[in-house]
């Protein structure tokens, strides 16, 4: 390798990879292979001993996926979707894992992967035109690109609780479980936190401990899983039309086939008719089954109600104490604002007589002891602690990592009053820098692999088109992602979304900037303005280090 070389019309200095990328989820795998298709050099730096990300992390008792295995997976390879079987309808943590370590195997991407590593920091060098990253074991090296797979739901959050060090219990938080099993049995257990994560493990430790404590600030809206093995024969007849189904998920909101888009407001209907629906999606299980009763759920308040309301009612039926069932009750939220959970017998595990809910919005948790927890109204006593307490989600990976662009500007003070993106691909004064399901995209209101194949996707062929037409960098013009931006609040805006204090604002991270951060305007929508963003030339992007007189070569060749 040389010292410099010439891309694109300008010197830059040799680089030690023509690609970086942050994470080996499944974003950071399907990258590598995408990059590799076209010949590049590319090195994967992951934090945790394996493959995985965040269902690697997440190995509380419970965790399992939201969407229905079948979509929740790979599209690229239909060798890969035809040799797979998925066991249950919603995947448990482990089967997702295997999943992804697999898919590594198959491709052979580990020989590029290095984990347990953890990247600190990607500076721009604007005279090299490279991206400088340094890694925690030490080491260093450059690239032409950076690509941030870091993961929406990747940085755990611990409350700042006075005390914790003072606790003589064990302390977990749900997603950075310990590899080797926990046993609760016997113990007095503490929850702190009924989130999603909350939601999934509560019912389980409920069956081991001798008494388990669930600590509750804000209560959350749950509809059944109904999870159940997949037959071999739905499966295979599944198999037998995944063309179909991924072709008709794409042009869906959530990214999600096999759920028709519903065609009426909820007022359209009476009373008797809506509750008739909602009993019906009740029984069937799935949040976006659920979501999907009507059309207008969540943008009008009044049809949200009626969903609201059914939901309230299920919870005052199930819970047999009535001021249990109140405390468990939403109010102050319009369904699917905050997250829609999936839950199997969540609201049932309030009837035993070994768990106890107890509302610390009332009174809150003043510190951690010794021997337990003390609110300001009373002491609990407890021999282990859960914090379910979610993840600075979105941004916060990011965050975490030193990341400067031009004129050594961080991210982070671009960002100190909201995230600001392009299609949430890249950020204006970090050029040839992108980001996997950033802000400003569907990312979490969409079926997660569905988003990461198309952002992918998009993001490859962007590098496969500096390299194929000897192009250097690439950016956001500060004018277009100003109005991507607002257009992002608007679509928000025009929803119920905004009405709820939820991670989808960062709201649950103290101190954190108040801005409603997917874009809601669906997955189908997204897909075709990107589509047309690539189609009109890079529209709202500036290029630069053009070379107009040279023929298009192979892309190794020119990155190089």
């Amino acid at each position: 390798m040389t010292d410099s070389e010439v891309d694109g019309g300008q010197e830059h200095a040799a680089s030690d990879y023509d690609v970086v990328i942050v994470g080996a989820g499944f974003a950071g795998v399907y990258a590598l292979h995408r990059l590799r298709a076209l010949g590049l050099r590319v090195r994967v730096f992951e934090a945790g001993s394996d493959v995985g990300g965040t269902w690697f992390w997440n190995r509380y008792p419970g965790a399992r996926c939201d969407v229905d295995s079948v979509e929740y997976s790979f599209s690229f390879s239909d060798e890969l979707q035809q040799e797979w079987n998925w066991p249950e309808r919603y995947s448990a943590q482990g089967d997702i894992l295997r999943y992804i370590q697999h898919v590594a195997d198959r491709f052979d991407l580990r020989r590029d992967i290095q984990t347990n590593t953890r990247v600190l920091s990607a500076i721009l060098d604007e005279e090299a035109g490279l991206w400088a990253v340094e890694t925690s074991d030490g080491n260093s090296c450059t690239a032409r690109f950076c690509i941030m797979a870091t993961g929406n739901l990747s940085l755990p959050r611990l409350p700042d609780f006075a005390g914790l060090k003072d606790f003589e219990g064990k302390w977990y938080h749900t997603g950075l479980w310990p590899e080797e099993p926990v046993d609760f049995t016997g113990l007095r257990v503490g929850v702190i936190g009924t989130g999603s994560s909350g939601i999934q493990i509560i019912p389980l430790i409920a069956q081991e401990a001798r008494e388990l404590f669930v600590f509750q600030r804000t209560p959350n809206f749950s509809v059944p899983a109904r999870n159940h093995p997949l037959a071999a024969e739905d499966l295979q007849a599944h198999k037998s039309r995944y063309g179909y189904w991924r072709e008709q998920a794409q042009d869906t909101p959530f990214g999600i086939a096999g759920h028709a888009a519903p065609t009426k407001n909820a007022l359209d209907d009476s009373e008797e008719v809506r509750n008739a629906v909602y009993e019906a999606k009740w029984r069937k299980g799935g949040s976006v089954s659920f979501l999907y009763s009507y059309k207008d759920l969540l943008t009008d308040k009044a049809a949200n109600d009626t969903a609201a309301d059914f939901v309230r009612r299920k919870i005052r039926e199930t819970v047999k104490d009535p001021a249990t069932a109140e405390l468990l009750t939403p109010r102050d939220y319009p369904i699917g604002a905050r997250r829609l959970c999936l839950d199997t017998g969540y609201y049932e595990t309030y009837n035993r007589p070994n768990v106890t809910l107890v509302d610390v919005k009332s009174d809150p948790i003043e510190t951690l002891t010794p021997t337990g927890l003390r609110t300001e109204g009373a002491e609990y006593p407890l021999d282990a602690i859960v914090f379910a307490t979610g993840f600075d989600a979105i941004t916060g990976a990011l965050m975490d990592i030193d990341i400067r662009g031009r004129e050594a500007m961080p991210l982070r003070e671009k960002w100190a009053n909201g995230p600001r993106t392009y299609l949430g691909l890249m950020t204006t004064g970090f050029p040839n820098f992108f980001i996997v399901t950033g802000p400003g995209s569907p990312s979490v209101k969409a079926n997660m692999v569905c988003a990461i194949e198309q952002h992918v996707n998009w993001i490859t062929g962007c590098i496969g088109m500096l390299a194929g037409e000897r192009l250097g960098l690439i950016e956001p013009e500060p004018g277009a992602e100003d109005d991507w931006v607002e257009h992002v609040n608007e679509t928000a805006d025009a929803t119920l979304y905004p009405l709820a204090e939820s991670w989808y604002t960062g709201s649950n991270v103290p101190g954190k900037a108040r801005v409603f951060m997917p874009y809601v305007g669906g997955f189908n929508r997204y897909r075709e303005i990107c589509d047309d963003v690539t189609r009109d030339g890079y529209r709202g992007f500036v290029v630069c280090g053009a070379e107009p007189d040279s023929e298009p070569a192979p892309a190794a060749a020119l990155i190089r």
